[in-house]
């Protein structure tokens, strides 16, 4: 009896701890279950508030789709009462009320409201595709020390473009009006870009290059509008040096004509208006380049518009054998190299031919496996250039 009471006695002790265990075992596996319980609810109530927050963004936007267009306008003019006249885009001007948080001033592209034609905010400046494309350099990388033959060239555009860009209060201490346009002419190659260039990197200002025939537009308007937004895009990045090349592609001498060359003619005339300075232009400066002085309009060439007109023409030997000595700086001449006689050799020849005989003679030298360029290399390279039919229908190196 007594060995049956201690049997029982230790199953009942051994079925109260597995009881313990077992129910330590629940609350932890009840505890892991809330845990999980918790972040589920956590992770629901962060999904519902991202969810109603998707739901009113959509709401919005699907209310302002849903709300009438805008229009754009131009304003004309400014009024202290909080007024303003503006001109759409159909021509037609209206004196509208402007929103009180909305600051608006004259030349401002603003958005209307289709029924009150309320001013609701200000848009920013767009420029057309052409205008967007122009070249725009911030530093142009060219010097005059670049530049080869044109001293006195280099001298006149200085006292017309950058003296005004750098030293303005010299111009009104004298008090004379600063010159605003230079027209660069002479034959291709020689060197008009490249000063203009040269000019803007010695200036810190942006130089704006785009080519006279990107201006001429299919459609009665665009060009002139090209003209006005080129003009814009100078005025709101200054100091800025707008260079037009090959002017004589829209510049030319105005006759009666087809409709294509009168819309032509009104991208001169809207050319004309910007170079007489109807708005300030102290910090624009332009310059044009053409290889046709003869074919320009009078009205481009009078005082106020074009003042100063520089000829680049070809380089004399002098100039010929300087600007072969800059594009041979960086190459390992031979001994035997005499940069006088080639520009003997090279009479009739622009900057742009010289640079391409130094690329060719540098080429004769590869091919035949040297590291360096002789005179012989130079001499070919010569031979070879100036028997192109291109060069010898104009006549070059004579």
């Amino acid at each position: 009896m007594d060995e049956l009471k201690r049997d029982k006695k230790v199953v009942k002790e051994e079925f109260s701890r597995y009881l313990l265990d077992r129910v330590k075992q629940l609350e932890e596996k009840n505890n892991i279950l809330r845990t999980i319980n918790r972040q589920i609810e956590s992770e629901f109530q962060t999904t519902k508030l991202r969810q109603e927050q998707e739901i009113k963004r959509l709401r919005g936007e699907l209310s302002r789709l849903r709300s009438l267009p805008l229009l754009v306008g131009d304003v004309i003019d400014v009024f202290d009462d909080g007024r303003a006249i503006v001109k759409i885009n159909n021509g037609s001007s209206f004196l509208v009320k402007v929103s009180q948080n909305v600051n608006v001033g004259v030349g401002d592209r603003v958005a209307l409201n289709q029924q009150t034609l309320a001013v609701l905010e200000v848009l920013p400046p767009s420029y057309s595709t052409n205008v967007k494309v122009a070249e725009v350099i911030d530093d142009t990388g060219v010097d005059y020390s670049m530049i080869g033959g044109l001293d006195k060239q280099i001298e006149e555009i200085k006292e017309v473009v950058e003296l005004p860009l750098t030293n303005p209060e010299l111009f009104e201490e004298v008090g004379i009006a600063p010159p605003q346009g230079v027209l660069l002419y002479g034959p291709p190659g020689t060197g008009k870009t490249l000063l203009a260039k040269a000019v803007a990197h010695s200036t810190s200002a942006k130089f704006i290059k785009i080519v006279g025939s990107e201006l001429v537009q299919k459609y009665i308007g665009e060009g002139a509008r090209l003209v006005r937004e080129l003009f814009q895009l100078a005025r709101d990045n200054p100091p800025s040096i707008i260079f037009i090349d090959e002017l004589d592609a829209i510049g030319s001498k105005r006759y009666d004509s087809t409709s294509g060359d009168r819309e032509v003619q009104r991208t001169l005339m809207q050319l004309l208006s910007e170079l007489d300075g109807f708005r300030p232009r102290d910090s624009v400066k332009v310059i044009a380049a053409t290889n046709r002085p003869d074919i320009l309009d009078p009205a481009l060439l009078r005082p106020g518009r074009f003042d100063r007109l520089i000829e680049i023409p070809l380089p004399d030997e002098k100039g010929r054998e300087e600007i072969l000595r800059i594009h041979t700086s960086k190459m390992k001449l031979g001994k035997d190299v005499d940069l006088r006689k080639l520009a003997k050799l090279t009479r009739g020849a622009s900057g742009a031919d010289l640079k391409m005989i130094v690329v060719e003679a540098g080429m004769f030298a590869i091919r035949e496996g040297r590291r360096y360029v002789s005179m012989k290399d130079f001499e070919k390279s010569i031979e070879k250039i100036s028997s192109s039919p291109k060069l010898d229908t104009e006549g070059m190196f004579i």
